[in-house]
């Protein structure tokens, strides 16, 4: 069962919380201000973290050493900017993102791979869709038929440096525009993915799962890749 640390118990870490709870998933949260925990439901199972969210001995107390993911949404660009950091860089968490206001940090730190969302965008939602198992790919555009859906990929770090065609033949969708550093792009025929690039792509309804399993993984040797359906 995947475990999921939260940094910060306003509404929208509570939210997060609760949902992800509910999905069956361990919780932990984390705040500084010990009164913040109110705003979680009386019958809330998840641990209840006193500290500061970017303290090693805070996250270990957490869980951060076997998390799924890692979301910081407290109210300051700095903690969850560090905190995400730490929990990326020391403890290797596979999944974060983090809460940044000012659109120009959340830039620069797209850079460096952290997955950010900017406040003018910001929901629940949003994080939940970079965060929880890749069973839960959820779709931007459903077409009439239902049978296509235009989603966002979820790629293993490994795919970074690869061409979008590598992409798309591997997992058998077709690459509609990616978002690089906040702003949607149509990528040009000779196009690599980078890491924090979010990918928008289209695909058979019936091969989600199939989908999401290639691109969890690391790329094959071209040899040995079979795209979803064949």
């Amino acid at each position: 069962m995947p475990h999921f640390v939260i940094m910060g118990a306003g509404r929208v870490g509570v939210m997060l919380a609760h949902t992800l709870e509910d999905s069956g998933h361990t919780v932990a949260v984390i705040d500084q201000n010990e009164s913040a925990f109110r705003r979680l439901r009386k019958d809330f199972e998840g641990k209840k973290i006193t500290g500061v969210g970017f303290d090693r001995d805070t996250l270990k107390r957490a869980g951060i050493e076997n998390a799924y993911a890692f979301a910081a949404v407290s109210s300051g660009d700095n903690s969850n900017i560090i905190s995400s950091r730490v929990a990326r860089e020391t403890f290797k968490v596979p999944h974060v993102v983090a809460r940044i206001n000012d659109p120009n940090r959340a830039e620069f730190y797209q850079r460096l791979g952290i997955p950010t969302v900017a406040a003018v965008r910001w929901s629940t939602d949003q994080v939940l869709r970079r965060i929880l198992p890749e069973q839960t790919m959820s779709g931007d555009f459903r077409e009439a038929s239902g049978r296509l859906i235009l989603a966002e990929l979820q790629l293993n770090d490994e795919w970074a440096g690869h061409a979008l065609t590598e992409i798309e033949e591997a997992a058998g969708v077709r690459i509609a525009y990616i978002t690089r550093f906040g702003e949607g792009i149509l990528p040009p025929a000779d196009a690599s993915y980078q890491q924090g690039d979010v990918v928008h792509a289209m695909m058979r309804t019936i091969d989600i799962g199939e989908i999401s399993r290639v691109l969890a993984a690391p790329p094959l040797d071209p040899d040995d890749t079979e795209a979803p359906g064949e």
